[in-house]
């Protein structure tokens, strides 16, 4: 059993045998309360989560500067007196499925008590609405993991990029080096990207050649042989980091990886403003007929009407907002309100997630898209598509 998640609350009294019993009273799982009172236990066909009660004579009074979360959460985490301690066995059966289990019992005891989650694993804190989200929206493996860029060398490309959190799926953490700060962007999107794969029990072997769709090639090896050729890093680099992880080294086994992360760089490029004008031009154009073939669209029809609209991300928390353009599909429109599902979730941030509902104005509609029988049409074939029965 390792200790994952904790629930902190200011409340000084634990909830009621009675109300934890009705809480996790659900088909597919057993609820067992420890005989001594001091925590209960969730036992289902997939996993056995531990819950601990322990209670504080006083609050906290700090956070760990590592700690990421709103400053409410802080404020809550610095104030709390009574921790639920969420304990689990990471990767027992599968990869992700305690983990969700864990999540599932930390949001039924937010809904029932004034508090914030910490992830032990990846030092992140988690409001109610967050674990809500995380629970019900589509997996996103920044809600479960934290990356960290620390500058470990000398010349262009000095920085070591590795991860937290992904002990709670049953593997180890993974970390790149040699990176210059000018991809530090694109690292953290193919780290990203890695660990999501390897949280669901997918990602390559160990030492296994996995190639690119750039023509690159890569692999993963242990990081306790991986780090002896770092000759110029002394091993205190290290220090608090000492666990095995997977290190991130070309097919040959060097700490080069430049090319490798070309094609992330350009998700972080700016659109060309030509290309965003033009796109808004078409969507000015067409945005009439694409409304009124929307209402027209059959019940069973095999087709998706896109909008894009620009969205404000906060990448450094608190600090000045950046514009970045989200997809959505169109679930229903009326007026000039459209209620959509992102498609795609905020690069930056998970402040607007993968899968979540969102509601924008008809004027914010900067370009369009239609999908039919699993592919995007072309320029001409949607202005066919969406003029071919306009009335006359």
């Amino acid at each position: 059993m390792r200790e994952v998640y904790i629930v902190a609350t200011e409340q000084t009294e634990s909830l009621e045998p009675s109300v934890l019993a009705e809480a996790f009273s659900v088909d597919d799982a057993a609820f067992e309360l420890a005989e001594d009172g001091s925590g209960f236990r969730l036992v289902s066909a997939e996993s056995t989560v531990t819950v601990r009660f322990e209670a504080l004579e006083a609050a906290i009074g700090w956070t760990p500067d590592l700690l990421t979360g709103s400053d409410e959460a802080h404020n809550v985490f610095r104030r709390a007196r009574r921790f639920y301690r969420i304990a689990f066995e990471p990767g027992v059966p599968g990869p992700a499925a305690a983990v969700f289990e864990a999540l599932w019992c930390a949001r039924a005891l937010l809904e029932r008590l004034p508090g914030v989650l910490l992830d032990v694993t990846a030092f992140k804190l988690h409001e109610l609405e967050d674990v809500a989200e995380i629970t019900e929206l589509d997996f996103d493996i920044r809600d479960h993991v934290n990356l960290h860029a620390v500058e470990v060398g000398e010349g262009d490309a000095p920085y070591w990029v590795h991860s937290h959190g992904m002990e709670k799926f049953g593997t180890r953490e993974l970390e790149v080096f040699r990176l210059a700060e000018d991809d530090l962007r694109a690292a953290e999107s193919f780290v990203h990207e890695l660990c999501a794969e390897l949280a669901w029990g997918e990602g390559p072997r160990l030492r296994e050649r996995v190639e690119t769709s750039n023509g690159e090639a890569f692999m993963l090896a242990p990081s306790e042989e991986a780090r002896l050729t770092l000759i110029d890093l002394p091993m205190d680099t290290f220090e608090g980091h000492e666990g095995a992880s997977f290190t991130v080294v070309s097919a040959d086994g060097r700490h080069t990886l430049a090319e490798l992360l070309r094609p992330y760089r350009a998700r972080f490029e700016r659109e060309a403003p030509e290309r965003s004008e033009a796109l808004q031009r078409q969507a000015r154009a067409l945005l009439p007929a694409f409304k009124a073939r929307f209402h027209r669209r059959g019940l069973m029809e095999p087709t998706t009407f896109l909008v894009r609209a620009t969205f404000e991300v906060h990448p450094d928390g608190d600090a000045e907002a950046v514009k970045e353009d989200l997809w959505l599909e169109v679930l229903s429109w009326e007026d000039a309100q459209l209620v959509g599902k992102l498609v795609d979730g905020a690069v930056h941030t998970t402040e607007w997630r993968k899968g979540a509902t969102v509601e924008v104005e008809e004027a914010q509609v900067n370009a369009v898209a239609v999908g039919r029988d699993g592919r995007a049409l072309d320029d001409e074939e949607m202005q066919g598509f969406l003029l071919a029965e306009r009335p006359m």
